[in-house]
């Protein structure tokens, strides 16, 4: 075993956190969006490192589990903005925005740990972008490594993926040979080009059309593909199940949802206005109910591997104190049981001033006990419970594509129900203001813990892929936390003074960022506290969660035959067609070419290469995304580098449809060739 947890290795991960994180959070208040920042960080590593002798795929991987960590916990984002908008803040105050990221992004680390038994070691989870991390580190290894000498895997493509560790020859040779690097390096290439040319605005972004519906055409709804070939490959990773069960799920939203409830509460406007504002407005909420109900689905279904990997990270506690700890492999040596118990109990410390400090200036005074005591409870059970669900999301569809204002909605409206029954009728009639402020700040704590969660066993799968250990990798993401939290409030501090937010007061429209995510919550809490708030449509979520649960179980009945994963369906309704479509064609896609590879001379071969062109694909974007997003922010322009304007809207759509359909056809047609020849020759 060569390094691991280095000195270097940290220094260069805060230094490309530094760079992600900054971009994430301009990127994710401009469009609504963060992205995943293990896959572009793992490149750079390995860039640099490849410099020194004596660096490892154990060295590389601690460097991305610091930048990812770091670059997750900005989706902080889709939180802490609420405070500015709805008049608390002004600007973010640092040591109070340090402590909310810091703490509740340690006890995400921390209830990780448990986790990692459950949802990586004995899940048959796909983790695409995990797994996708895993083979670019492997792929780009130092020659001087043996990659054999790593566990390998085998991707299985439906929602029941299982990835084992004694593949064929053939498979582990289209890592060794230059056909897996090869595949890595033209995704990389062909999803940078495209994506540099879609900022020229020559190709389109997306084909998206909108339309009139509904007997007096007072109705919308419409489709958007994105033309982005990271969520393509995010497809091809997740499986032809999990893609289906979305597309059940956009359908739901998009034929059925959107043009009733555009019908049922006409707006003003183009289609496309119509369609957005009536899927903002309504059919989230009605995604946000199935996604509750898939999410507790999926929590008593996790009861028993939890009490199972519990149980295991307690005998490696036992093991370590009775000296005996190298009889257990060192890929399961988790951080002591103990360790985790006392950091979360000294997170709790610094948590409770917080609500205090904020309860206190903000009126609350007279309630300041159970809101205090309550807080704290509420954050210990509260964010135990998304870590589960956020972890078994992102082993689902990727971390970059899980819902996570989606929790961030059922968090707000939990805490903001608990506020109304448990102090509100305790206090003044005044005192509203200051519970939608309470409610918004302490989801912004268990939304920390839910966001490292998101990201965290993504990273712990990767660990488990490249043979790394699991306790060095989790103080390097503890390492992680403490790197993003310090960074994040100037950044927010800065965004705020330059642009604003939208519905800020004293915000300019025309220059503020949108913080959707920020502004929708803050909305919901607002809705709850006051009594505003629709519960039919979240009552219809629901819903259509029981009967997605029901006939996924029916389904199970077959064992071999098809499965619809409540939550995939739930993402489906909750998420945009921007997202959605692209990662169904992908699924699609994905499916046809395991079936061509499977027919093919090397199966396994020809099957890994098309993992290896997807993982390739993601990077490409990925680093392009870092790379725009802080040209626009430096350059001050939305299209710092458009050679065509808005005349050209139309050709662009048809160019950038035709060219990335042609790029699928002649990317895949070339893995099916290469895939067939001999392991030798490849």
């Amino acid at each position: 075993m060569g390094k691991e947890l280095t000195v270097r290795g940290i220094i260069i991960g805060i230094i490309i956190t530094l760079v992600f994180t900054a971009a994430n959070v301009y990127f994710g208040l401009k469009a609504g969006l963060t992205f995943s920042t293990s896959i572009p960080a793992a490149v750079i590593s390995m860039a640099i490192l490849r410099n020194f002798r004596n660096s490892t795929v154990q060295e590389n991987n601690i460097v991305q589990t610091v930048a990812s960590a770091a670059g997750t916990l900005s989706a902080i984002i889709f939180v802490l903005p609420g405070l500015v908008i709805v008049g608390y803040w002004t600007g973010f105050p640092f040591w109070t925005s340090v402590g909310i990221c810091a703490t509740g992004g340690i006890l995400g680390v921390m209830y990780t740990i448990p986790l990692r038994r459950a949802l990586v070691t004995d899940s048959d989870l796909p983790y695409p972008e995990g797994v996708a991390c895993a083979e670019v580190l492997k792929v780009g290894s130092s020659s001087s490594e043996k990659i054999d000498s790593l566990p390998q895997t085998q991707p299985v493509r439906d929602a029941a993926a299982a990835y084992q560790d004694d593949r064929p020859n053939s498979a582990r040779a289209a890592e060794a040979s230059g056909a897996g690097l090869k595949a890595v390096v033209v995704g990389s290439i062909v999803s940078a080009a495209f994506a540099i040319i879609v900022q020229t605005r020559i190709f389109a972004s997306d084909v998206a059309q909108y339309f009139r519906v509904g007997a007096a055409r007072t109705g919308a709804t419409g489709y958007d593909f994105a033309l982005s070939f990271a969520l393509f490959a995010i497809g091809h990773l997740v499986g032809l199940w999990v893609g289906v069960a979305m597309l059940i799920g956009a359908a739901l939203g998009w034929v059925w949802a959107v043009p009733y409830f555009s019908t049922l509460h006409p707006i003003a406007g183009a289609a496309d206005v119509i369609a957005q504002g009536t899927w903002s407005h309504y059919v989230r909420f009605v995604g946000a109910g199935t996604i509750a109900v898939a999410a507790i689905w999926t929590l008593a279904k996790l009861v028993k591997p939890l009490v199972s990997g519990l149980a295991g990270a307690m005998r490696a506690s036992r093991a370590r104190k009775a000296g005996t700890l190298d009889t257990l492999p060192r890929t399961e040596h988790d951080m002591p049981i103990g360790m985790v118990g006392l950091i979360s109990l000294i997170c709790l410390i610094p948590i409770a001033f917080l609500l205090w400090h904020f309860g206190v200036s903000n009126g609350l005074g007279d309630a300041i006990l159970p809101l205090v005591i309550g807080g704290v409870l509420f954050v210990i059970v509260l964010s135990f419970l998304v870590s589960a669900v956020c972890g078994y999301m992102a082993g689902l569809i990727g971390s970059s594509n899980s819902p996570l204002s989606g929790i961030g909605i059922l968090v707000v409206v939990i805490a903001a129900l608990l506020l109304v029954v448990g102090v509100k009728p305790f206090l003044p009639a005044h005192a509203e203001k200051a519970l939608v402020g309470f409610a918004l700040f302490i989801t912004a704590i268990v939304f920390a813990v839910a966001s490292i969660a998101n990201n965290n066993l993504q990273d712990l799968k990767t660990g488990q892929l490249v043979d790394a250990t699991p306790e060095k990798q989790q103080w390097a993401l503890v390492i992680g936390v403490l790197a993003g939290a310090v960074v994040i409030p100037p950044v927010l501090d800065l965004l705020q003074h330059t642009y604003g937010f939208l519905g800020a007061p004293g915000a300019d429209p025309a220059r503020a960022l949108a913080a959707p995510q920020a502004g929708l919550i803050s909305a919901l809490a607002q809705g709850v506290i006051t009594g505003n708030i629709d519960w039919s449509l979240i009552g219809i979520g629901a819903a259509i969660g029981v009967a997605i649960i029901i006939l996924d179980e029916l389904l199970g009945l077959t064992k071999k035959g098809p499965r619809l994963p409540p939550l995939a369906v739930g993402l489906g309704i909750y998420l945009p067609t921007s997202t959605t479509l692209m990662v169904v064609v992908g699924a699609l896609v994905g499916a046809w070419f395991e079936g061509r590879a499977k027919r093919s001379v090397n199966p396994e071969e020809t099957s890994q290469l098309g993992v290896l062109l997807a993982s390739g694909l993601i990077v490409g974007e990925s680093l392009l995304a870092v790379i725009f997003a802080a040209v626009v922010a430096f350059s001050g322009q939305q299209h710092p580098i458009a050679l065509v304007g808005d005349a050209f809207s139309t050709p662009s759509i048809w160019i950038g449809g035709i060219v990335f359909v042609l790029l699928v056809i002649v990317l895949y047609r070339w893995l099916l060739r290469m895939g067939a020849r001999s392991p030798e020759g490849a």
